[in-house]
């Protein structure tokens, strides 16, 4: 039998921001309700009413931005979720209420500031990050949405061919540190990156040195492969299931070329560094660099 009160439907956006820093923990982008949607303390995903017109991503950009202060990207993609409450109190009477909801993924920088909410008298009064685990333990109260979404959701998943050089100077070699916008923050790395579409592995080793270090190489034979496998944030700010794939060269610079770090990239410095003070483990590296030099024994 069809309900007689009014009938009402909402449809809104809303989205999963995971982030994961290198202390192991995951984190998710959460909105504390106001006490007039909630009198109980309640979290839930940033979001809202998409208005008339308005393309459903460009509405979640724009609730993000109120919600949290934060300037996010957004996926292409979205799951759907209908939740239907067919007497609900709102708005001073009862209705026969549908809320649809389409949760995209999306991210911030790493380097973004604090969340804060900018919007006055809104549905929300708080803004934070909040570990994964108090939520899924019930730490931390949260919406049947954050709930099904969170037990949906699945990182990006991203597989990338990369490429670096093992480059000695009589007891040195030359490695780059890992920035702050990087996985593994402050660890000493071989010099090297991503492979571009239809580019040759030697050819973006030697562009990659070239940025990183500042310093033109020759690319010699192929020593090895190294691979790694992680969820983690990339740089973008997006959380990812990452499978890095890399060949490992011999290469080598100039006599006398003097290294220095390229700007705003994912390394913040390139030197020479004594082999003694790897071994020992005087100076942090990336398992990269341990395997390069075992298999180029």
């Amino acid at each position: 039998m069809a309900s007689s009160l009014p009938q009402r439907r909402r449809v809104a956006a809303y989205a999963v921001v995971l982030r994961a820093p290198d202390d192991g923990d995951e984190w998710v982008l959460l909105s504390r309700l106001a006490p007039r949607v909630s009198a109980e303390e309640l979290w839930t995903l940033p979001g809202g009413g998409i208005d008339h017109g308005e393309h459903p991503r460009d509405a979640l950009i724009r609730e993000i931005k109120e919600e949290t202060g934060l300037d996010a990207l957004v996926g292409d993609t979205a799951r759907v979720y209908s939740a239907h409450l067919p007497t609900l109190w709102r708005g001073g009477s009862r209705q026969d209420y549908q809320a649809l909801r389409l949760v995209f993924e999306a991210w911030v920088p790493p380097d973004a500031p604090e969340p804060r909410v900018l919007e006055v008298d809104g549905s929300t009064i708080e803004a934070a990050w909040v570990r994964v685990r108090d939520v899924r333990d019930g730490t931390v109260p949260v919406t049947a949405l954050v709930s099904e979404a969170m037990a949906d959701h699945e990182p990006f998943r991203k597989q990338r061919l990369a490429v670096n050089a093992l480059i000695r100077r009589g007891g040195d070699l030359l490695l780059t540190r890992i920035s702050a916008v990087g996985y593994h923050t402050g660890a000493w790395t071989l010099p090297g990156g991503g492979v571009d579409h239809g580019e040759s592995p030697t050819g973006a080793l030697e562009r990659e040195v070239r940025e990183e270090c500042g310093v033109d190489c020759e690319v010699g034979g192929l020593i090895g492969t190294h691979e790694e496998h992680f969820s983690g944030t990339a740089p973008s700010g997006r959380y990812e299931d990452f499978h890095n794939v890399r060949l490992i060269f011999a290469a080598q610079v100039p006599e006398g070329a003097a290294p220095r770090a390229e700007v705003a990239g994912t390394t913040d410095a390139a030197a020479w560094v004594p082999l003694a003070d790897i071994v020992s483990g005087a100076v942090p590296v990336h398992d990269v660099v341990r395997a390069a030099l075992a298999q180029a024994e």
